[in-house]
Protein backbone atom coordinates (compact mmCIF):
# COMPACT_ATOMS: atom_id res chain seq x y z
CA UNK A 1 0.00 0.00 0.00
CA UNK A 2 1.18 3.49 -0.88
CA UNK A 3 0.27 6.65 0.96
CA UNK A 4 0.67 10.04 -0.67
CA UNK A 5 0.26 13.50 0.76
CA UNK A 6 -1.13 16.19 -1.48
CA UNK A 7 -1.75 19.85 -0.70
CA UNK A 8 -5.32 20.64 0.42
CA UNK A 9 -5.99 22.84 -2.64
CA UNK A 10 -4.97 20.05 -5.02
CA UNK A 11 -7.01 17.53 -3.06
CA UNK A 12 -10.05 19.77 -3.38
CA UNK A 13 -9.57 20.09 -7.15
CA UNK A 14 -9.10 16.36 -7.57
CA UNK A 15 -12.11 15.63 -5.38
CA UNK A 16 -14.27 17.89 -7.53
CA UNK A 17 -13.10 16.15 -10.72
CA UNK A 18 -13.69 12.73 -9.17
CA UNK A 19 -17.19 13.79 -8.07
CA UNK A 20 -17.98 14.95 -11.61
CA UNK A 21 -17.05 11.48 -12.85
CA UNK A 22 -18.90 9.85 -9.96
CA UNK A 23 -15.85 7.86 -8.80
CA UNK A 24 -14.03 7.77 -5.46
CA UNK A 25 -11.02 10.08 -5.20
CA UNK A 26 -8.64 7.12 -4.83
CA UNK A 27 -9.98 5.52 -8.01
CA UNK A 28 -9.68 8.80 -9.89
CA UNK A 29 -6.05 9.22 -8.80
CA UNK A 30 -5.16 5.61 -9.66
CA UNK A 31 -6.76 5.86 -13.11
CA UNK A 32 -4.96 9.14 -13.76
CA UNK A 33 -1.62 7.63 -12.77
CA UNK A 34 -2.25 4.59 -14.97
CA UNK A 35 -2.87 6.86 -17.96
CA UNK A 36 0.41 8.63 -17.31
CA UNK A 37 2.58 5.52 -17.03
CA UNK A 38 0.75 3.19 -19.44
CA UNK A 39 2.24 2.90 -22.91
CA UNK A 40 0.28 4.73 -25.57
CA UNK A 41 -1.29 2.14 -27.85
CA UNK A 42 -1.30 4.66 -30.68
CA UNK A 43 2.47 5.15 -30.58
CA UNK A 44 4.26 3.96 -33.68
CA UNK A 45 6.74 1.20 -32.78
CA UNK A 46 10.36 2.32 -32.73
CA UNK A 47 11.33 -0.23 -35.39
CA UNK A 48 8.70 1.16 -37.76
CA UNK A 49 9.90 4.74 -37.24
CA UNK A 50 13.51 3.74 -37.86
CA UNK A 51 12.53 1.80 -40.96
CA UNK A 52 10.80 4.90 -42.37
CA UNK A 53 13.86 7.03 -41.65
CA UNK A 54 16.15 4.51 -43.40
CA UNK A 55 13.81 4.41 -46.44
CA UNK A 56 13.78 8.21 -46.60
CA UNK A 57 17.57 8.34 -46.35
CA UNK A 58 17.89 5.77 -49.14
CA UNK A 59 15.49 7.84 -51.30
CA UNK A 60 17.57 10.97 -50.75
CA UNK A 61 20.81 9.14 -51.58
CA UNK A 62 19.22 7.75 -54.77
CA UNK A 63 17.98 11.20 -55.78
CA UNK A 64 14.32 10.37 -55.27
CA UNK A 65 13.40 13.72 -53.74
CA UNK A 66 10.70 16.31 -54.34
CA UNK A 67 10.60 19.98 -53.43
CA UNK A 68 8.75 20.50 -50.17
CA UNK A 69 6.21 22.83 -51.73
CA UNK A 70 5.00 20.01 -54.02
CA UNK A 71 3.96 17.94 -51.00
CA UNK A 72 0.86 20.08 -50.60
CA UNK A 73 -0.03 20.46 -54.28
CA UNK A 74 -3.65 19.55 -54.93
CA UNK A 75 -3.69 17.27 -57.99
CA UNK A 76 -7.50 17.35 -58.16
CA UNK A 77 -7.42 20.72 -59.95
CA UNK A 78 -5.56 19.34 -62.98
Amino acid sequence: MLTIQIPPELEQQLSQLAAQLNVPLETFILQSLQQIVAPDRDDTPKAEVLSGIYRALADVKAGRISPVETLWDDDSND
